[in-house]
């Protein structure tokens, strides 16, 4: 599970990092791991998937699948993506915050080229400057309340973009942010990266190939726990070694089901302060029947190692 995202300050605020590996607070704790958020108090940038970074500066990659690349420029989002200022109860900067920025929705019809609905059923991988890879549904992405912006409105003086310094490494999120203005759409659930350059449609199986249960059958609670393991946990927790770096690899050499009992392992998902203060947040939009899901996914897959570091 992600908590709070490391951060990186633009030069035009103040000196920092650029967007460079992040670290999760809690990440090589010990204890029963759950599946982590969307992003808030999980880091939207935190450094979970290894892959190639996006580019950086203010172009905005969008592909399908790695490939059939197109850039669009800020400039060409700014004249034609609807822009507006939104007000953003902030989990990062933990305060209500004003951004510049283009609807969701819109900025991927400019990048795709086409209405995105599309997009339902399908993966979208947004994938930050420095590698990091937050995954989601589809079908989350396009629900209203999804904004891609460019700029801090609290700070820019209405000239050139900039952001204050974010989370508590005081990144700068430049070059986009994608924040969430509706009730009820918190990083828990759905993605908030920032340092964001590339919008990738591809299927999370072709990034992480050993975390798929297959063989199992159509409709199985395995594959249901599947989805909310996609949704809800690889950003921060690995499968098989592959997937998130922030808290502890799921299922190798040993699978959180294999030295923890089903019922505190359940638990602590939804409610880990009642075993111990840490920055894992709490999972209780998680109902028994999505954690007897996402348990029997843990167990589908402990009978699918593949451990990277005994190169099997």
């Amino acid at each position: 599970m992600r908590s709070m995202r490391l951060a990186v300050a633009l030069g035009a605020i103040s000196v920092g990092l650029a967007c460079a590996p992040r670290a999760w607070a809690g990440s090589g704790e010990s204890g029963p791991a759950a599946a982590p958020p969307s992003a808030a108090p999980a880091a939207p940038g935190a450094s979970a998937a290894a892959t190639d970074p996006a580019p950086t500066g203010t172009v905005l990659r969008f592909s399908r699948a790695g490939s059939s690349a197109r850039e669009v420029d800020l400039a060409t989002l700014r004249a034609r993506c609807g822009e507006r200022v939104v007000t953003v109860e902030d989990p990062y900067y933990g305060t209500r915050k004003n951004f510049r920025g283009c609807p969701l929705r819109e900025a991927l019809r400019i990048g795709f080229g086409e209405d995105p609905s599309w997009l339902a059923g399908r993966d979208v991988v947004f994938r930050a400057t420095d590698g990091y890879a937050k995954p989601s549904s589809g079908s989350r992405v396009l629900e209203d309340g999804g904004f891609l912006v460019f700029s801090d409105a609290d700070v820019d003086g209405g000239r050139a973009p900039a952001f204050a310094p974010i989370d508590r490494k005081q990144i700068d999120p430049a070059p986009f942010y994608v924040v969430w203005t509706k009730p009820g759409q918190d990083p828990h659930r759905f993605p908030w990266p920032y340092c964001l350059g590339e919008i990738d449609v591809r299927q999370v199986t072709d990034l992480y190939p050993h975390v798929a249960p297959v063989g199992e059958e159509a409709g199985s609670p395995a594959l249901a726990g599947f989805e909310t393991f996609k949704s809800d946990c690889i950003a921060c927790h690995a499968i098989n070694g592959e997937g998130g770096r922030i808290g502890p690899d799921l299922n190798v050499p040993r699978s959180i089901v294999e030295y923890r009992p089903v019922d505190q392992v359940k638990e602590y998902v939804r409610n880990p302060a009642s075993f111990r203060y840490s920055n894992m947040p709490a999972h209780e939009y998680l109902d028994d029947r999505r954690l007897d899901e996402l348990v029997a996914y843990f167990r589908a897959m402990s009978r699918r190692k593949h451990d990277p570091g005994k190169g099997s």
